[in-house]
């Protein structure tokens, strides 16, 4: 750290002024004397035709100026399959799909008004499992399914329930089974789940008397918005301004674009009106694209020493009633079934199901919690199969540079990391002396391990911009398209534009808030993307305005720009060792005299991921990212066999950052990872009645990690560099949470005596798996 500026160092957050003074605005924190306010009107059934919507009381009520229905906007969105009415028409596939919209002076008028929609119904047979679903003879979620709008990512299959089919094969797995001295099959699910970020969906709408349609959202996509606009509506996209200000949490469940075009209808249906649409936390749950869920069926063989051989792997997604990102999920899945180790024959068949429940989008971790647990639990399986040590096994198999990925992709150094190197350090860290279960009085004490790795699935021209502006006080701004969404990613911005200047990082701001029609676009706040493209756009901006500074000091020095060194807010020129503040060249150098030289310092810089190459839906072939961020990760537990229950007392986690940016930021992201993956294994997943209706909507039913569970974090840092990345960083902001399940599963497989293959894994499932009944 000491031969940098900024880089590696824990400096203060930008945003914490705004936020710890609560003086940050969120999108609800907007008000406007006459801006109305709109309540969604759901569907109680989770399957059923639509016979009739009567809005007729509704438009009586008091305060109320529009109710708009699927009749009145009978418009199909989704991403990349149009397969959604904007508002249910014919017929509602999940409880809480949108049916009416109620725009009203107030929002408690707009609440009243909304009890009064009648919603007539002809109930339907209600799909509630993948499997299910997938089975000849289920009920047609979607008969019209061949008459949809396909795009590119997704493959649907008219005339079933399969929204997206992926298809991975690498090597002869059929051929080879014989050769396994040892087979082990499992079969793993994983329930659907809420994101839980503190700030519930928020948008606000209003169409301009010249047609531009203003919006301000809570979203981390907001450059993805003006595109579904223009399709769903019509208006141009360059007719869109986007507006997102702080935004309380998102963890992938704001990367879709859903409320936004729900907002523009109503503000439609009352003249093109400013209307603020806000989903409470009930509806948040119910209506808004949750956490995929999954069923899994794995087949894994080895050598007689523990060396790999085969994996045949089947996912069945639950995808819910509308596909939206949950067929770019089950891609991400299967690119990555094998984990981070090197399997040569592998057949994977990943399906994302139509069920009758809420749609998915993306979670925190993209399908590769899922894919985690699936592999790793077949691997302490086939570890107690063979009689060795589970970290040992794993070792033996881990992936390392000249392997290929099940998508054949090639490995580097560079873009794998050091699998190896993370499973030795957490052997030390988590002191791990094999599976076997120590008794202390009452309680055992088990650990579980598990490996992680994880690429992006971004499209090949994900892109970024930034603008860098030097100032005449000799202070710096950086404007990006990132969305700040708690994770940090714009102080870590002015640390890599600070670096270049070679000057404090307190001398950088950044521009909070994104507007898409003021700001360089960059792609999404998705996929632990962000400190890469937007890092390295970043980068560039600040090396085209260092450039531009050194142009202007040696025009006004009368020396050669490559004498010129920028540094501490100065231009130094080493042959005639004059100084001039980099303030003063930032619009040129005005002599005594009143002449001027140079011009106006604006750095610019972009930046397109490199070598992306879309997977082949047939083959499975393909680079689905520039590279893979690995980790290991290990938990302990303290477990009561008499009544099944349990506490994490430690959880640790050794991953390859390739460089960190800001020690407390990376820490922060890893533990809070960590948490947020504990909570979803131990607890969460949405509990449905047998009509197929959420009945734990409610964060009193749905009891998410809370401060006194948190158990001892113990996170460490191994720096192999990723050579297309800002000091060679790779993305860490999922990667704590991914192979939590997987851990605690073979933590509590070890402390009960069998497997615990199911989600979440409370006392009751363990009681049930253990002999108290049927599990279901």
């Amino acid at each position: 750290m000491a031969d940098t500026k900024a880089i590696g160092r824990s400096i203060l957050r930008k945003d914490t002024a705004e936020k710890v003074g609560g003086f940050g605005k969120y999108t609800d924190d907007f008000h406007h004397p006459d801006m109305l306010h709109a309540v969604l009107v759901i569907s109680p059934y989770a399957h059923a035709r639509l016979l009739s919507v009567n809005t007729s009381k509704a438009l009586c009520a008091p305060g109320v100026r529009a109710v708009v229905t699927g009749q009145d906007c009978h418009r199909m969105t989704g991403s990349p399959l149009e397969d959604r009415p904007l508002l249910a028409f014919g017929r509602v596939r999940y409880a809480g799909e949108p049916v009416a919209i109620v725009v009203a002076e107030r929002l408690h008028q707009a609440q009243a008004a909304a009890a009064l929609v009648e919603i007539h119904c002809e109930p339907l047979p209600v799909v509630q499992s993948p499997k299910e679903s997938f089975a000849d003879g289920a009920p047609r979620i979607h008969p019209e399914l061949g008459t949809y709008h396909v795009g590119e990512q997704v493959r649907p299959i008219p005339g079933s329930n399969i929204a997206t089919y992926i298809r991975v094969r690498k090597g002869q797995p059929e051929a080879l089974w014989n050769a396994c001295a040892s087979v082990v099959e499992c079969d793993i699910s994983f329930p659907q789940a809420h994101h839980a970020a503190m700030e519930t969906h928020c948008t606000i709408a209003e169409i301009l008397p010249s047609g531009e349609v203003h919006l301000t959202t809570a979203s981390q996509s907001p450059f993805a918005v003006p595109e579904v606009i223009e399709a769903t509506f019509g208006y141009p996209a360059s007719d869109v301004r986007v507006v997102t200000p702080l935004v309380g949490g998102g963890f992938g469940g704001k990367s879709t674009v859903f409320l936004e075009p729900l907002a523009v209808a109503a503000s439609e249906a009352v003249g093109g009106r400013r209307v603020k649409l806000r989903c409470s936390r009930e509806q948040d749950m119910v209506t808004l694209p949750c956490h995929i869920g999954l069923e899994a069926n794995v087949k894994l063989g080895a050598t007689r020493d523990g060396r790999l051989v085969a994996a045949e792997i089947t996912y069945w997604f639950d995808g819910g009633g509308y596909s939206d990102r949950g067929v770019i999920v089950t891609q991400a899945a299967a690119q990555d079934c094998t984990g981070p180790y090197r399997v040569d024959h592998v057949q994977c068949d990943a399906y994302c199901m139509y069920t009758n429940h809420p749609p998915t989008t993306a979670y925190r971790g993209f399908g590769h919690p899922e894919q985690t647990l699936v592999i790793e639990r077949a691997l302490d399986e086939l570890a107690l199969k063979l009689g060795c040590d589970p970290l040992e096994l794993r070792m033996r198999n881990a992936i390392v540079p000249g392997d290929t990925t099940p998508t054949q992709a090639r490995l580097t150094r560079s873009s794998i990391g050091d699998v190896p190197g993370c499973f030795a350090r957490l052997k030390e860290l988590l002191d791990w002396r094999g599976p076997a279960v120590v008794q202390c009085g009452s309680t055992l004490l088990a650990k579980g391990i598990a490996g992680v790795w994880k690429t992006s699935s971004t499209p090949p021209d994900a892109s970024s911009g930034a603008v860098v502006y030097v100032h005449r006080d000799g202070r710096v701004t950086v404007v990006s398209g990132v969305v700040e969404i708690g994770q940090g990613t714009k102080t870590a911005l002015t640390q890599m534009v600070a670096e270049v200047f070679q000057m404090s990082a307190k001398y950088v701001d950044v521009v909070l808030e994104v507007n898409t029609k003021e700001q360089p676009e960059h792609w999404k706040t998705v996929a632990s993307r962000s400190s890469l493209l937007a890092g390295n756009a970043a980068v560039r901006a600040a090396q085209d305005a260092v450039k531009q500074l050194a142009r202007n000091a040696a025009m006004a020095m009368d020396c050669h720009p490559q004498d010129v060194q920028i540094r501490d807010g100065m231009a130094v020129c080493s042959q005639t060792q004059r100084v001039i503040p980099i303030g003063a060249l930032s619009h040129g150098y005005v002599f005594p005299d009143g002449h001027v030289v140079g011009s106006y310092v604006v750095g610019r810089g972009t930046y397109t991921i490199e070598g992306v190459i879309p997977i082949d839906f047939d083959t499975g072939q393909g680079v689905p990212g520039p590279e893979w961020t690995v980790a290991a990760q290990g938990v302990e537990v303290e477990y009561h066999p008499r009544n099944f229950t349990y506490r994490v007392v430690r959880a640790v986690t050794v991953i390859d950052c390739g460089k960190v940016i800001h020690p407390e930021l990376a820490l922060g992201q890893i533990k809070g990872g960590m948490s947020m993956g504990l909570s979803l294994a131990s607890r969460e997943g949405y509990v449905y009645r047998a009509d197929g209706v959420i009945s734990n909507p409610q964060f009193r039913v749905y009891p998410i990690y809370r401060y006194g569970d948190q158990p001892a974090y113990e996170v460490q840092f191994l720096e192999t560099p990723h050579r297309e990345a800002p000091w060679g960083l790779r993305g860490l902001g999922e990667h704590g949470l991914i192979g939590m399940p997987a851990a605690l599963a073979n933590a509590l497989s070890n402390a009960t005596g069998g497997p615990v293959n199911h989600m979440p894994m409370t006392s009751e499932l363990l009681w049930r798996l253990r002999g108290g009944g049927c599990f279901s």
